[in-house]
């Protein structure tokens, strides 16, 4: 309800009843009616099955005795048919035993007979809840997926293939991953996918940035702190580890650790226990850690800025991603899917490349690799008012400087002919006024610019 008593749609719910019993049915279909929840009420399994394929439920009430079939039987089934479906068991035979089998095989919740509306009631609401957070974060993550590109892991490039291969196969094991590779080359995207692979998927995934956060900060954020334990400590901060509890917790730019957190990180790693910042007593969690880096390690402890204990407990399973220069035949692929997501983000449906724009996309080293050709294909977007994306919509780094060209220079009529056509198609108004001042019809000009892939 809002603030003026009105009813707010997403508050309703979509109900379905399994019971053999009429009056039972009709009770919990008034109640719930009531609070504005719309209800399909049912006695038979052929039925709720037939209700559940033919419309979404959010909620429903399954009565363990449905004649001579078992309600327990069912909860799998709609759940077969509604992953999101929250199943609340009804019966008049409550035990312990058919309470914790019924959650076993998928109910939420256990309402024994006989129970009076405000129980159901209760039950209601706060699924009503449980399924507002569920479609909110639904809708954010659809937000975000518009924000950001999706990630294609298909590559031509075997070093790429084999990074991508060795991360699925460690996605399910325990090992601590270190991932190496120049800034840019989507070590942060690699680590989440790990966990997206991993069994810990459900659980949460948190990232730190080493070099973001000063060493006191840093703790802080790592292993948390009680109230007090420095100015400006106002309130306990569980910490990020405890956050992920069961999950996933990237350390990126690893080798911007201090030094002085170092052996706590080390402490955590072999025995996963840790103490927060200010207080004394050991706490443990279970968070599997990634770590990544685009610095050498190896090299960091040699001069002493890296534990060495530290770099083999991190170094059990390490991962390296080449830079995108070294993945010359990944580029074309990479920047199509990339256009074709800003493409639809910016309503400018149908964009392509011209082979010029393709040309110069590969030749270019990319030194900011995978983010700079985000940025760059982004921009030409932005840029392109339709139909092709052609050099002139990328940055000036990336587009090649040819060499001036004067008559009887040592070069061909036919590259004197399409720089001159290039030029003047430039400082033209209009095509007509090109083909005008080139001497030519718009037929001719027409060919031209198809020969010379000036479309």
């Amino acid at each position: 309800m809002n603030l003026n008593g009105t009813e707010v749609a997403e508050d309703r719910l979509n109900v379905l009843i399994v019971d053999d019993e009429v009056n039972i049915r009709r009770v919990l279909a008034v109640c719930l009616e009531t609070r504005g929840h719309r209800v399909s009420a049912v006695g038979r399994v052929p039925d709720a099955l037939a209700e559940a394929g033919r419309q979404a439920f959010d909620l429903a009430f399954v009565d363990l005795r449905l004649g001579a079939d078992n309600g327990l039987d069912l909860i799998p089934r709609l759940l077969g048919e509604s992953p999101w479906l929250k199943i609340v068991v009804i019966t008049a035979y409550a035990s312990i035993e058919t309470a914790v089998e019924a959650m076993r095989r998928g109910a939420v919740d256990y309402i024994p007979k006989p129970f009076v509306p405000e129980q159901v009631l209760l039950v209601a609401d706060r699924v009503g809840a449980l399924r507002r957070m569920e479609r909110r974060l639904s809708a954010l993550q659809d937000d975000l997926r518009r924000a950001n590109p999706e990630v294609s892991f298909q590559t031509r490039n075997p070093d790429m293939a084999r990074a991508v291969e060795s991360a699925r196969q460690v996605a399910s094991s325990e090992a601590v991953v270190l991932l190496r590779g120049p800034s840019g080359t989507g070590k942060s995207v690699l680590a989440r996918a790990i966990h997206s692979w991993s069994p810990r998927r459900d659980k949460p995934l948190g990232v730190i940035s080493c070099p973001s956060l000063s060493p006191e900060l840093l703790e802080s954020e790592l292993f948390g702190h009680a109230k007090g334990a420095f100015t400006g400590a106002v309130r306990d901060n569980s910490g990020r580890i405890a956050a992920c509890e069961g999950g996933t917790l990237l350390l990126d730019e690893i080798g911007d650790l201090p030094m002085s957190i170092q052996p706590k990180l080390l402490r955590f790693l072999q025995d996963r226990e840790y103490e927060r910042v200010g207080e004394a007593s050991l706490r443990r969690a279970d968070v599997r850690i990634i770590a990544a880096t685009n610095a050498d390690l190896g090299t960091a402890v040699g001069r002493g800025a890296f534990r060495e204990d530290l770099y083999y407990r991190l170094n059990v399973f390490p991962i390296e991603l080449p830079p995108l220069r070294e993945r010359a035949e990944d580029i074309e692929l990479l920047a199509a899917d990339m256009l074709a997501f800003f493409a639809g983000q910016n309503h400018k449906p149908g964009l392509a490349f011209t082979a010029e724009a393709l040309a110069a996309l590969r030749s270019y080293a990319w030194p900011g690799n995978i983010r700079e050709l985000r940025n760059a294909v982004e921009r030409a977007v932005i840029l392109c008012p339709g139909g092709r994306v052609g050099l002139e919509h990328l940055p000036a780094g990336l587009v090649p400087r040819a060499p001036a060209l004067h008559i009887g220079a040592p070069i061909s009529l036919e590259r004197i002919e399409e720089a001159h056509i290039r030029g003047v198609i430039a400082a033209s108004r209009s095509l007509q006024e090109a083909s005008e001042i080139l001497g030519i019809d718009q037929a001719t000009l027409w060919r031209k610019r198809k020969l010379y892939g000036l479309d």
